[in-house]
Order: structure tokens, then C-alpha cells, then sequence
């Protein structure tokens, strides 16, 4: 998937099962995959937006969508090191966030209810998925979450037709950035030649797994503001029939 090591760094050599499409060590000493820097969107905002969903109120589970997608800081240490712990809690909590919202897409306009059942069987996914220590599977799992996403919010917007403008957006820039993940992926021989391209600017604007980054926090940053949507007074009218 990746070019070969042919640097070292701080971290040693990588014990990680996997090693994107980015040479290591190119532009730090100190950070293996510069695309590192990238995961900032999905610290930053999310954190300020738990901080202002708390103050306004608001239920836990939209507080727990906001930390979820600090996720960023896992996948951070996992490309600033490429060691397979650091691999684990930048997959894992993919999972485990993608669980919370599916939980909020589930009790959509469902305010102030706990739908048990729901929690059990996203924590017992959750769990199988944590027993089982295969990148494949966990990207698989990964993808079939996010499909329940799609189709949960595309039917929630025939219902409530004012919400259609922010989940189509939210919806196109995360597949945007799941399209440049997989040519990332896929492409990566012909890619690895971005290296020699003589703008430094052309090298930063190629590297897709750091537009994964910041498409797919952007993208799950506006599916959180599609849930808060649901609930917030402003907005709350009837169905329309």
C-alpha cells in the first residue's frame, strides 16, 4: 500500500499492520506521516463543539458525538508514530464513534429517551468488532456503519425536507474524501512520484489521506449539527405531510 521505509524517525521502525501512501519521515524527525497534522479538524472543532452543546444544555449522547469525532487523536499518534497500538486506538474508536451516531440517527426527535436495547447491541458490535484484530475486517465494519449512516439520514430528510441541504452537503464531502481515500490507496505506485514534483505546494495538495482527514471530519462535524438540527427549539415543526 505504501512506499518502502527508508527512513527512520523517533519512533524506530513501524510495527503497524499498515503504512499509507505517504514516505516516512520525509519533513520530521519526530513525525512519521506529515499527513499527522491534517487530524487538527478532527481535535479542535469537536472539542469546542462538546464544550458549547454541554453550556446550551443539550443531551449527553450529542456531547459524546462531538468527542467521538476526537478520534482525530488517535489517528494523530498513529501516523505521527506508525506503531500498531497507536494503529489500534486510531481504528477503534472510528468504530466506536460511528456506534454513537448511529445510536443519534436511530432516536432521531426522540428527546430525553435511552433506548437500551439499542446501546446493548451497539456496545456487543463494538465489542466483537474490538476481539477481532484485523485491519480488513475493521474497515469493513467501518464502511457498514457508515452505510447504515447513509441510509438513516436520506430517509430522515424525506420526513423533514428542511434538513436535505446540510445532510446532502455533509454526505458529499464525506464520500469526496472516501473517494481520495481509495485512490490514495489504490494508485499509491503512481502516486509515490509526487515526491519529485518541484512545488512543494503540489506535493501537500496530492496527498489524499490528509484530505481523507479533513473531508471526513468535516463531513462528520456537519452530520453532528444534523442531529443537534432535530432538537434544537428553533426548529422543531411538524412533519410535513
Amino acid at each position: 500500500m505504501a512506499p518502502s521505509v527508508d527512513r527512520q524517525g523517533h519512533w524506530g521502525r513501524p510495527t503497524s499492520t499498515l503504512d499509507w501512501c505517504e514516505e516516512n519521515y520525509v519533513v520530521s524527525y519526530y513525525i512519521a506521516e506529515f499527513n499527522t497534522v491534517s487530524n487538527l479538524i478532527m481535535i479542535i472543532p469537536p472539542i469546542c463543539g462538546a464544550i458549547q452543546t454541554f453550556r446550551d444544555g443539550l443531551e449527553f449522547r450529542y456531547i459524546c458525538s462531538f468527542i467521538g469525532l476526537t478520534v482525530g487523536i488517535g489517528s494523530w499518534c498513529f501516523h505521527m508514530t506508525l506503531l500498531y497500538e497507536m494503529q489500534l486506538l486510531d481504528e477503534l474508536p472510528m468504530i466506536y464513534s460511528t456506534c454513537v451516531f448511529v445510536y443519534c440517527y436511530e432516536c432521531f426527535k426522540q428527546e430525553k429517551t435511552i433506548s437500551f436495547f439499542l446501546i446493548a447491541l451497539l456496545l456487543l458490535f463494538s465489542i466483537s468488532v474490538t476481539v477481532w484484530k484485523e485491519p480488513v475486517f475493521h474497515q469493513v465494519m467501518y464502511g457498514a456503519l457508515v452505510a447504515c449512516l447513509v441510509i438513516r439520514s436520506v430517509f430522515i430528510v424525506t420526513v423533514y425536507p428542511w434538513l436535505r441541504p446540510l445532510c446532502y452537503t455533509s454526505l458529499g464531502i464525506f464520500m469526496l474524501g472516501f473517494l481520495l481515500w481509495n485512490i490514495d490507496n489504490i494508485f499509491c505506485d503512481s502516486l509515490a512520484s509526487r515526491q519529485t514534483l518541484p512545488s512543494g505546494v503540489g506535493v501537500v495538495l496530492t496527498q489524499f489521506h490528509a484530505w481523507w482527514h479533513i473531508l471526513t471530519g468535516l463531513g462528520s462535524y456537519l452530520h453532528i449539527l444534523l442531529f443537534l438540527c432535530g432538537v434544537w427549539p428553533t426548529l422543531h415543526m411538524e412533519p410535513q405531510k
